[in-house]
């Protein structure tokens, strides 16, 4: 592994989240406050709580995995695309790196990006609602791997975006509705059971049901389901990246 070459991409990716840096914590600041204003006031008044704990600290996974998920997409995207954009791309595939060093470099800034923004949102929940984690440890491992597997599929969907509005496509139209719909806000076990269902098939539900589980140590689905379902989410992901690189699908056109 050429770690010289991952520091340089690495760190080139972090400068940019540094130079607005006010811009990229304020922002989910002010949005995670809104949310706890509407949904934790407005709905939280009339649904004390779900399976034994409090709306408004229930939410909280919810919204920090819709934060996480949206941020490493976004990132990702934007940080393979520009490149392509501006045709610099072909002085790094000209370089002496392998797919691995590349998708290294770009993603873990990605990643890194999307995890200090859910801490932030974690952090400032806490002002919001009191947070008592029965696994830390847990919690953690479900938020560095959701961030690395969408910093991952961010990664994709910039080589295969064309313009800047297809970037906002896939977040915009995808990810954020099956978030919604995922029980990011709700448990699922409150729908009719044929919609209960029909959500299993959603595989956000899976990412967020763990996370809400090292939370609460409650869960819609086995804890077991959804460690395995982003681990297989991650491997489907590198291996369309490696996939891609070895047939030059839209990065050498």
């Amino acid at each position: 592994m050429n770690w010289q070459a991952i520091r340089a991409i690495y760190t080139f990716e972090m400068a940019r989240f540094f130079r607005t840096l006010a811009q990229s914590f304020i922002s989910p600041v002010i949005s995670t406050s809104l949310y706890f204003v509407v949904f934790g006031a407005a709905i939280g008044s009339r649904i004390d709580e779900v399976e034994g704990v409090s709306y408004g600290a229930f939410i909280v996974p919810g919204l920090i995995m819709l934060s996480v998920m949206t941020q490493a997409l976004s990132n990702a995207s934007f940080g393979i695309y520009f490149p392509k954009f501006i045709g610099t791309t072909y002085e790094l595939l000209s370089a002496p790196l392998n797919f691995l060093e590349i998708v290294t470099g770009y993603v873990g800034a990605a990643a890194t990006k999307a995890l200090f923004i859910g801490l932030v949102i974690l952090g400032t929940s806490s002002l919001f609602v009191d947070l008592a984690m029965q696994n830390p440890a847990m919690m953690l491992l479900f938020l560095v791997l959701t961030c690395l597997s969408f910093a991952l599929m961010g990664f994709i969907i910039g080589i295969w975006a064309g313009n800047f509005e297809q970037l906002q496509l896939v977040p915009l139209l995808v990810v954020t509705p099956l978030v919604f719909l995922g029980g990011s806000f709700y448990s699922i076990s409150m729908l009719p059971p044929v919609w209960q269902t029909v959500t299993l098939f959603n595989p956000v539900v899976y990412l967020i049901s763990g996370f809400r589980w090292a939370f609460f140590g409650l869960s819609d689905v086995p804890i077991g389901l959804s460690l395995l379902a982003i681990a297989g989410f991650t491997a489907m992901c590198l291996g369309v990246i490696w996939w891609i690189f070895r047939t030059g699908w839209r990065i050498r056109t």
